[in-house]
C-alpha cells in the first residue's frame, strides 16, 4: 500500500477520470467547473471530459469572456459567476409545510427533520483557495453559534473538497492582498485533497496531497506516482508566479479602521451615482449569506409552506420597518454592504468578509471595483498605510469538523 501520508504525489491528466469515477462510486454527487452558456460554471460532472480542458477567461470590471487557451490546462481559469455557496447555502429552500385536516387541526412538519437523511453527499472538484477561504468564512457564520443552520452544517460535513491552487489569476483577482490565495494554506483543515496543475516538459500532471483521512484513503485508490523534487519545486514556482500576477490589490491599509472612519466620505456619493442597487455583487459573493422568508398557501388554504431564499442588502425592502426602509438611498445601501464586508464583519466574526475573488467586480453591470472604492476612501480620509499585514484579523479555521470529508 502506498504511504499516502507523504507530502505529495503526482496524478497524471488521465487520472482525473479515475478521481471522478471513485467519487461517484462512493455515492457522491461530483460538482465541478464545466463550460456552459459562454461561461465556466459549476455543475454536476459524471465524466472528467466535461471539465473545461483548454478553456480560459478574460476578465475586466463589468466584463467576462470565455476564451480558448493554447494548451489543455483544466483549471487555468478564474472564478466564474457561481460559488460553492449555491450548494452549501442554496438559493431557495423550503423550511416547513403545514396541512389542515378535515377537523380543522394543523400538522406542521419541519423540512430540516424530513430532509436529514436526504442531504446530498457532494464532492466539490476544483475549489480555488479564495473559495476555500469563503467556505470557512461562511461556515463560521452559518455553521456555528446559537443561530446555526443545521442543514448547512450537514451539507458541509458531508462534502468532500478537492482544492486546486491558482496558477493563472484573472485581471480582477486580488486574493493575495486578502491573504486567501493563490496557494492552499497547508494548515487549513478545510480540504480533503489539494492539487496544483502543471503543464511543462514533465507533461500534464497534478501535484496532489491529502488534507484529511478521507483524502488519504482516496489517494490509495488513484493511479498516483512518486513526486520528484523538481515537480514539487515547479508547483511552488507556478503558484508564486501567480501571486506576482494578481490583477488587483486592496490598498495596504487597515480596512476595518478605514470603514469605521469613512462613513461620511464624499466618495459614497460618487459610487451612488453609478450603482444600480441591483444586488449582483451580493448574489455572486461567496460569503454573502442574507436570507428572507416567504409564506405561500394553496388555493384552498389547507396547505401552507415557508420558503427561505437569498436576499440582498441592496433591496429597498431589506431594511423596511413600520415607517419605511431604514436605508432608502443607494448611497446608504452601498455603504452598508461595503462597510460590513470589509469592516464590521471583523466585529461580528473576527475576520474580513472579503476573500479577493473579484466576482463583484466582474459581474457588476457598471463595473464598480471594490478595490478602487477602498483605495479612493483611503486617499480621501488619509488612512495610513500598513504594508506589513494582509486583511485578515486572525487565521481562519475551517468550519468543518476534524477530519473533514466524512461519508
Amino acid at each position: 500500500m502506498k504511504d499516502v501520508r507523504r507530502d505529495a504525489w503526482v496524478l497524471r491528466d488521465d487520472g482525473l477520470a479515475a478521481l471522478v469515477r471513485e467519487l461517484a462510486r462512493d455515492g457522491r454527487q461530483v460538482i465541478g467547473p464545466t463550460v456552459r452558456d459562454g461561461a465556466v460554471v459549476l455543475a454536476e460532472v459524471d465524466d472528467a471530459a466535461q471539465l473545461p480542458h483548454g478553456w480560459g477567461v478574460e476578465l475586466a470590471a463589468g466584463q467576462y469572456r470565455l476564451v480558448r487557451r493554447e494548451d489543455a490546462m483544466v483549471f487555468a481559469h478564474s472564478a466564474g459567476p457561481q460559488s460553492w455557496k449555491a450548494y452549501l447555502h442554496p438559493q431557495h429552500v423550503r423550511r416547513w409545510t403545514a396541512d389542515r385536516n378535515a377537523g380543522g387541526e394543523w400538522t406542521v412538519r419541519g423540512e430540516d427533520e424530513q430532509e436529514a437523511d436526504a442531504t446530498p453527499a457532494y464532492a466539490f472538484l476544483g475549489v480555488r483557495p479564495c473559495d476555500l477561504r469563503a467556505i470557512a468564512v461562511q461556515g463560521r457564520v452559518l455553521g456555528g453559534g446559537p443561530g446555526a443552520d443545521t442543514a448547512y452544517r450537514r451539507r458541509l460535513d458531508r462534502a468532500f473538497i478537492i482544492a486546486v491552487e491558482c496558477t493563472d489569476p484573472g485581471a480582477t483577482c486580488f486574493c493575495t492582498s486578502m491573504g486567501s490565495g493563490p496557494a492552499v494554506d497547508r494548515k487549513d483543515r478545510g480540504y480533503d485533497l489539494a492539487m496544483t496543475e502543471l503543464l511543462d516538459e514533465g507533461g500534464h500532471r497534478f501535484l496532489i496531497r491529502a488534507g484529511s483521512d478521507a483524502g488519504a484513503e482516496m489517494l490509495t485508490r488513484l493511479p498516483v506516482e512518486d513526486a520528484a523534487p523538481m515537480t514539487e519545486t515547479a508547483a511552488r514556482r507556478v503558484v508564486a508566479d501567480a501571486a506576482e500576477r494578481m490583477g488587483r490589490s486592496m490598498p495596504p491599509v487597515d480596512l476595518h479602521a478605514l470603514m469605521a472612519g469613512s462613513t461620511a466620505a464624499e466618495r459614497w456619493n460618487d459610487v451612488a451615482s453609478r450603482c444600480l442597487t441591483c444586488g449582483n455583487c451580493t448574489m455572486v459573493c461567496p460569503t454573502c449569506f442574507c436570507t428572507t422568508t416567504e409564506d405561500v398557501t394553496d388555493l384552498t388554504g389547507d396547505h401552507a409552506e415557508r420558503w427561505q431564499r437569498w436576499d440582498s442588502c441592496f433591496d429597498l425592502d431589506f431594511s423596511r420597518l413600520h415607517g419605511g426602509p431604514v436605508r432608502a438611498s443607494g448611497r446608504s445601501r452601498y455603504r452598508q454592504w461595503l462597510t460590513h464586508k470589509l469592516g464590521t464583519w471583523h466585529d461580528q466574526f473576527g475576520e474580513s468578509g472579503c476573500v479577493g475573488c473579484g466576482r463583484c467586480i466582474v459581474w457588476c453591470p457598471v463595473g464598480i471595483d471594490i478595490t478602487e472604492e477602498a483605495a479612493a476612501l483611503a486617499e480621501e480620509t488619509g488612512q495610513p498605510e500598513n504594508r506589513g499585514s494582509v486583511q485578515t484579523a486572525e487565521p481562519v479555521r475551517h468550519a468543518r469538523q476534524e477530519g473533514g470529508g466524512r461519508r
